[in-house]
């Protein structure tokens, strides 16, 4: 029962970061409806900006303030030059301009810093220490604080505040939105800061995780079985569908990874999430689409 505890316990705390990789991608699409295939890269982005900058010579606040303030830029740019042109496009149209603009960024990043691997510490060991017998990590310890205090500041800002308000406005009907005086641009480049905000702690926590690469730019992928699980629009389902896969891969490569030799950790999420298409296809906390003919 211990070592189950233990197992689940790293689980869910792995489960956190996958739930902030995700919620770029609700804070995106409740604002847009379109899948931000840019996420991942804008992680690589934030991530490889704030350690080549300390790389350089900056403290480590002073570099987290600049990589913050190009993430907000660089949120504003691609709203005046990406998303305003496309207003009221159908939502394949901005999936294809985010799948275009990921590549824009990866491109941008390798030009402006190069493509080396780089070592980043946020100064928290990764080492066990234990609680009630169970050994926790803490590095991911640290993580899941970072990321719950995020999320709770996020959630403050999108259900309880006038810009939340306009949000969900927007989210819901763009044209009506517009037709009550709400700026969209203005709402957009909101959003995408939030986005960009989440990509930076992201990349941070993921860069000390694995490295600063560009293979930090996958980590979208595991935040699909998270988004199909949770609900596309639904930052309390994304934070439920991480824990859900953190907890469930851990155990299932524990548990069930002998009768398969191993190695069932990166696609059991998968099979999950491919359970929850066929039988709950707008998942746990997902919005039904509803249309009247």
């Amino acid at each position: 029962m211990q070592f189950f505890i233990e197992v689940l316990v790293g689980g869910l705390l792995a489960g956190v970061m996958y739930s902030m990789v995700a919620i770029g991608f609700v804070l995106i699409y409740k604002a847009s409806g379109v899948f931000n295939f840019a996420q991942g890269s804008m992680v690589l982005f934030a991530a490889l900006t704030f350690v080549s900058l300390v790389e350089r010579g900056l403290n480590f606040w002073l570099a987290l303030a600049a990589t913050l303030a190009v993430m907000i830029a660089l949120a504003i740019v691609v709203g005046r030059i990406v998303l305003r042109p496309l207003v009221n496009r159908p939502p394949v149209v901005l999936f294809m301009a985010t799948l275009g603009l990921s590549f824009v960024l990866e491109g941008a990043a390798q030009w402006l810093w190069g493509a080396q691997v780089h070592q980043l510490d946020l100064g928290v060991e990764d080492k066990p220490f234990e609680v009630a017998g169970v050994l926790i990590s803490e590095f991911d310890l640290f993580a899941a604080g970072t990321s719950a205090l995020l999320v709770a500041v996020l959630g403050f800002v999108f259900n309880k505040t006038r810009t939340g308000l306009r949000l969900r406005a927007v989210a819901d009907d763009q044209i009506a939105a517009l037709a009550v005086g709400v700026n969209i641009e203005a709402i957009w480049a909101v959003v995408w800061s939030a986005a960009g905000t989440v990509a930076l702690v992201a990349g941070l926590l993921w860069g000390a995780r694995t490295g600063v690469q560009f293979s930090l730019s996958l980590i979208v992928l595991k935040a699909l079985p998270v988004l199909i699980i949770g609900g596309f629009s639904s930052i309390a389902g994304a934070i439920v569908g991480g824990l859900l896969i953190g907890a469930s891969e851990k155990l299932a490569e524990v548990y069930i990874g002998p009768l398969f030799g191993g190695g069932i950790e990166n696609w059991f999420p998968y099979v999950l999430a491919l359970l929850f298409l066929f039988y709950r296809p707008f998942g746990l906390f997902g919005e039904r689409t509803v249309q009247r003919i």
